[in-house]
């Protein structure tokens, strides 16, 4: 009775084996699924673009075989915008707008972050929030008033606007970042600081910044993203050539009427992108670790 009693579990647990194991491949099947789908999605306009950016005028204007595919490869398209004046003045433009926006946006972001987070004044939990909500504003809400604001400091058709309106995107979302990196580290290293004698610049920049540092590169890489993409601003305050930052300045000289010259726009664009490729290829894991405390803590 007992070694059928025995048998009877033995297989009814071999069934659930067999039935986890089988929920498990389908789990493993469903993702492979997904991510190859998720894959083709956001690689085929890469795909594409490099494809159209290697053929040349003709090739594109004749539309033989496939557009996938190129039959006679050329450089020509890349090599006319590294040689051409208005593409570098495009592309030192954003450097320059870039590497600025990114040095005020950190250092206002660390230091509003920091107050907030660890000197716990009267309604610093209220501002926090209300920093954070500030993100969600649509940038085209604050179209109008801000492009006022430039006007009446001079600064219309001058690049140098745009170094004070990304900021505006950027702090709030770098903020509640640092904010949520902050509030994780342990309020025994301030007490220890305090009784050492150590003032709050000396915590936040011995102390704070170090160990937070995957939090800071978070929002660093977010502020590159925000200055070096951002398209609608750019529009609708630059005008000539020599003010115009890459988003702006590849269509305004690519773009004549009805005439698109597509092997450069393509070209253009490609060398746009590598700045945020190669930044994203090797912080990645610092971008996520970031995001995930910022979104975790605070």
């Amino acid at each position: 009775m007992s070694a059928s009693v025995a048998d009877r579990r033995n297989a009814i647990a071999a069934k659930r084996g067999n039935s986890l194991r089988n929920q498990r491949l389908w789990a493993l099947w469903g993702s492979y699924i997904a991510l190859g789908i998720f894959v083709v999605m956001f690689l085929v306009p890469p795909f594409y673009t490099l494809m159209t950016s290697l053929k040349s005028s003709a090739e594109i204007s004749a539309q033989v075989g496939s557009p996938w595919l190129v039959r006679h490869p050329t450089l020509e398209n890349f090599w006319y915008l590294i040689t051409y004046p208005n593409f570098q003045r495009y592309y030192l433009n954003s450097v320059i707008v870039t590497i600025l926006t990114v040095s005020v946006s950190m250092v206002i972001s660390v230091l509003a972050a920091f107050s907030l987070s660890r000197m716990g004044f009267w309604g610093s939990q209220t501002l926090s929030t209300s920093v954070f909500l500030t993100y969600l504003v649509p940038p085209s809400l604050l179209f109008i008033p801000l492009f006022q604001i430039i006007g009446q400091l001079g600064l219309i058709n001058n690049f140098w606007c745009l170094v004070i309106l990304y900021p505006t995107l950027a702090v709030p979302f770098c903020t509640w970042i640092m904010i949520g990196y902050f509030s994780s580290i342990p309020k025994e290293l301030d007490e220890a600081a305090l009784i050492d004698g150590a003032g709050y610049l000396q915590m936040l920049w011995k102390i704070f910044i170090p160990v937070a540092m995957p939090g800071i590169i978070a929002a660093t890489i977010f502020a590159f993203t925000v200055s070096w993409g951002a398209f609608l601003y750019p529009l609708a305050y630059l005008y000539t050539s020599n003010q115009m930052v890459l988003t702006v300045g590849i269509i305004s000289d690519l773009i004549r009427g009805d005439v698109f010259q597509w092997g450069k726009i393509m070209a253009a664009c490609l060398l746009a992108s590598l700045p945020p490729i190669v930044i994203y290829a090797f912080l990645m894991d610092y971008y996520v670790a970031g995001l995930t405390a910022g979104a975790t803590k605070g």
